[in-house]
């Protein structure tokens, strides 16, 4: 048994984190640890690393045993090499093969000295012991495992990117191998192969390993125990993800249907008392009952502290069939090209994932794509009606509350309106007057959802949306995005996902693109649908019929009518400004409410109308070019 805890307790201030969490961990233990954010599973790791004291509980490891724990947020030395800092894992060895080298010398002039000879067997056992011989294949090995080549060696940790970070502390770790290997979502900014290398790795790894994941297939994968945290305490289950949720759904069932049998004995206890007790035929009966209903325990009804978010993406316009559409884009940074003579369309209601390894550009292609950042070459053309959102993968820092974020955009809204609202994205009660700033990177990533939400977007832009979501979150998100009936453009490394979406993949690399039909095509690099940059051919072009000439007589007079009506609210506009101006107003807050409501009003259908008018020239032009042609 390398690690026993029993009976740990732990409470910041008030707030109790856990309580009575009992567990083991043996040689060959590969343990998930899963939860909600804020569950306590990182308190967890640090309790058992030592950097926090537990309030009570025991947790004791056997003799010599050694950790290795992996953080999220940990640095690395800036100024060092990344072989340097790798070589740096053997810091021991190396200490102890500098001491022999001096030792030798010392023994040449001095064999007689056995002392001189003594300590060198010391050393040569330190050397063995950590296969010092083997550093430099060893640490090759595990550099390209974790995807670095040989020209990266030499290149310093301060130029690194947040995913090679993340993989050169992992690649260290490793190096060490520590009995009991601690990692704090390990998967974080690995791309497909590095995620498939690591699993493979850890499958032969012969020390014990705790590792908080919320990403489905690493925990399928990898582990053959699951830790859940919830309610404060800590519940296990035998064998992986998969096999956790059949023995949670039939816990949960158990657990319901004891307490519905001590409720319904209870009541059948007070009924019986109650008829029975003031006769006197009966007295003594009654009593008996009494007593058994005084020690009747009832078993706790089921609680599960995370609750299924139920939410939906909804738009109001629909667009036009061909929404995104991009014509020989070039895209080149730092002086490398990332993307080359790009054609892709993707049309209304269609979804696609852009994936591929670290640094090959897929932030910045769906920056493009979105409008956020000009192409060096080529166009990139969003069609008539669309109306996008855009997701962050970094969600920055704001001011304000969490109910403020919403009703500062949207002041209409009622307070109560508001926090049902926010309630879908779980942010319940107190949560809503949190501050903005002090927000955790899930709280931050669900708070732009309730946004997007209510922006009703037909076209979706969403870069690495399941970071920092705990699994219970990733798979509500999962559902809203398989319902969603719009366009669906995302970045994402999270399998789970891309597999459930079912659809095609852009895999970017090299500033090439392959499009693969589905997840498990790219999986087994098969069945490309095109490859780009190949020219698509050219589709003759439909007659120019009945039905085009309706449709644009059509258009004519809708655009018509909203010209009219965007001169009326004009004038409109007009005159409430000046009324807003208005001495008697203003000496009326009543009055001047209804005027700012209803200015409100007029430019925000101001807004709608001109939007309207806008998709509907464009959508007018199409016609008339092919009507020229």
């Amino acid at each position: 048994m390398l690690l026993t805890i029993e009976n740990l307790n732990k409470s910041f201030g008030a707030d109790l984190c856990l309580e009575n969490v009992c567990c083991t961990l043996d040689n060959q233990d590969r343990v998930g640890i899963i939860g909600e954010n804020g569950a306590g599973k990182t308190t967890f790791l640090k309790m058992i690393t030592g950097e926090l004291e537990p309030d009570a509980g025991e947790i004791s490891f056997a003799r010599g045993t050694t950790l290795g724990y992996l953080e999220q947020n940990s640095r690395l030395d800036p100024a060092q090499t990344v072989y340097g800092e790798m070589k740096n894992a053997y810091r021991s060895v190396l200490d102890a093969m500098a001491e022999m080298e001096i030792l030798e010398g010392q023994m040449a002039l001095h064999p007689e000295d056995r002392s001189l000879m003594e300590r060198h067997a010391e050393l040569q056992a330190i050397v063995d012991a950590g296969d010092g011989y083997q550093m430099d294949t060893q640490i090759r090995k595990i550099l390209n495992g974790m995807a670095f080549p040989p020209e990266t060696y030499e290149k310093r940790i301060s130029v690194l990117s947040g995913g090679e970070h993340t993989r050169l502390r992992l690649a260290k770790l490793l190096l060490q191998r520590p009995d009991i290997l601690i990692l704090d979502e390990p998967t974080n900014h690995l791309d497909f192969e590095t995620m498939e290398w690591l699993e493979q790795f850890l499958g032969s790894y012969t020390g014990a390993i705790l590792a908080v994941s919320h990403d489905r297939y690493f925990l399928d994968s990898v582990c053959n125990r699951i830790f859940e945290f919830e309610e404060h305490t800590l519940t296990m289950y035998k064998g992986n993800y998969s096999a956790y949720l059949p023995q949670k759904e039939a816990a949960v069932a158990l657990q319901q249907k004891q307490h519905d049998a001590d409720v319904e004995k209870a009541q059948k206890l007070e009924d019986y008392i109650a008829r029975n007790l003031v006769r006197a035929s009966t007295t003594k009966m009654a009593q008996s009952r009494r007593k058994q209903l005084e020690k009747l325990e009832i078993t706790q009804a089921p609680k599960t502290a995370h609750t299924e978010l139920k939410f939906r993406f909804e738009f109001d316009i629909t667009p036009y069939n061909e929404l995104l559409t991009t014509h020989n884009l070039g895209i080149v940074l730092g002086g490398k090209t990332l993307v080359q003579n790009l054609e892709l369309t993707v049309l209304r209601g269609e979804r696609l994932v852009i994936a591929g390894p670290n640094g090959a550009g897929k932030s910045t292609l769906l920056r493009v794509l979105a409008g956020k950042l000009k192409p060096q070459t080529g166009t990139v053309r969003l069609g008539a009606g669309a109306k996008p959102s855009f997701f962050e993968q970094q969600q920055a820092r704001r001011a304000g509350t969490v109910i403020h974020a919403i009703w500062d955009k949207y002041p209409k809204m009622t307070e109560l309106e508001v926090r049902s609202h926010l309630a879908k994205l779980n942010f319940r009660g107190e949560d809503v007057f949190k501050n903005c700033a002090a927000l955790s990177g899930g709280e931050l990533a669900r708070l732009r959802f309730a946004e997007i939400l209510l922006e009703r977007p037909n076209l979706l832009f969403l870069d690495e949306p399941t970071n920092h979501l705990d699994i219970y979150t990733r798979e509500s998100l999962g559902k809203a995005l398989e319902a969603y009936e719009g366009t669906l453009v995302l970045v994402t490394h999270d399998r789970y996902l891309m597999n459930s979406l079912g659809c095609p993949i852009l895999y970017l690399e090299d500033g090439n693109a392959v499009i693969f039909r589905n997840y498990e095509a790219l999986m087994r690099r098969t069945n490309p649908v095109e490859k780009i940059p190949e020219e698509k051919p050219t589709q003759p072009r439909p007659a120019y019929g009945k039905e085009q000439r309706r449709r644009k007589a059509e258009l004519r007079a809708k655009i018509k009518a909203l010209e009219d009506e965007m001169e009326e609210l004009e004038l409109k506009i007009m005159d409430l400004e000046g009324a807003v101006n208005d001495p008697d107003v203003l000496k009326d807050h009543v009055r001047l409410r209804e005027v700012c409501d209803e200015l409100d009003d007029a430019r925000f259908r101001q807004d709608e109308a001109y939007n309207e008018w806008g998709a509907l020239m464009e959508e007018q032009e199409t016609y008339e070019q092919e009507e020229n042609a």
